[in-house]
């Protein structure tokens, strides 16, 4: 092995494919989208250099200040809710669901392999209320919450948090699995000894569990930060955009401005702008993770 790491010929032959892979992947894609953001129209008809007026037009164009903060209000309640609600299966797991651990790690797994347009169904017929009440409304309506039955993904105030609610759902047991394999690396001495030391539950993990996941938690909300900001296919399945704009996300307003309007260097810059959102986004999570340590 030491003479592997020492040849710098054989590091480089298992590292330059991997760079250049992934430089093609990522960095290609993202520069060929700044080119394209500096034209406008559809390439091959009326294609013709603008400059920097794609951006210019942002700072105008109500609809893209919409998705923007539909995408902002969409992150922050999904994110934060596959998180921890994502830790808090994991903590059943670990601590009082012991014997039937593998049963319910398994039903809550399933929904993370489910077609997402399979699911958005699911939801529609959850949050039905015509031709017949849907699940929810039928619950509301047989416990004599009669004023609480409502056509949720049907008006702009209740839309958005039924998507949320419907990814949360999708993603919990994936990130309740990722909990779980750093809770069953925390040494059980540790645990026995802030028991024996007269810890309550709250106590433990305040002081042990949760600064021992704190790794495992920023990667957590990376990954959920990423997955928020460019949330496509479950918007599109479940509301497809509506009512209104009430839940079309950057994403979507990207896709309809360069295949539905055929304005190529506008989606662009769109998309060039959520590109700089998951960056800055994962920056400040990295920043006060590294403050606080």
């Amino acid at each position: 092995m030491k003479r592997v790491l020492g040849n710098k010929k054989a590091i480089a032959l298992f590292v330059v494919p991997g760079l250049i892979l992934y430089v093609g992947l990522v960095f290609v894609p993202v520069i060929w989208s700044f080119v394209y953001s500096l034209y406008s129209g559809t390439p091959g008809l009326s294609w013709s250099f603008s400059g920097l007026k794609n951006y210019s037009k942002l700072l105008i164009d109500s609809k893209f200040h919409t998705a923007l903060m539909v995408t902002i209000r969409y992150i922050f309640t999904t994110m934060l809710g596959m998180v921890v609600l994502g830790l808090a299966l994991a903590m059943m797991y670990r601590f009082w669901l012991v014997k039937f651990k593998n049963l319910i790690r398994t039903i809550t797994f399933f929904p993370v392999i489910l077609p997402t347009v399979a699911v958005g169904q699911l939801f529609r017929k959850i949050y039905e209320i015509q031709p017949n009440y849907g699940l929810l409304n039928s619950i509301m309506d047989a416990v004599g919450l009669h004023d609480k039955v409502q056509p949720w993904i049907g008006q702009a105030s209740t839309a958005l948090g039924c998507l949320s609610v419907m990814d949360i759902w999708v993603s919990v047991g994936f990130y309740a699995v990722i909990f779980y394999g750093g809770l069953i690396d925390i040494p059980e001495d540790i645990i026995e000894a802030a028991k024996v030391d007269g810890c309550n539950s709250w106590q433990m993990f305040k002081k042990i569990i949760f600064p021992l996941l704190r790794p495992i938690t920023i990667t957590c909300l990376v990954f959920a930060f990423a997955g928020t900001v460019k949330v496509f296919e479950s918007a599109i399945a479940l509301t497809n955009g509506g009512p209104g704009n009430a839940t079309t996300t950057l994403s979507m307003y990207m896709y309809n401005v360069a295949f539905e309007y055929r304005n190529y260097g506008y989606g662009s810059a769109i998309a060039i702008v959520i590109f700089l959102i998951c960056i800055i986004g994962t920056k400040i999570i990295r920043f006060f993770d590294e403050k606080e340590a």
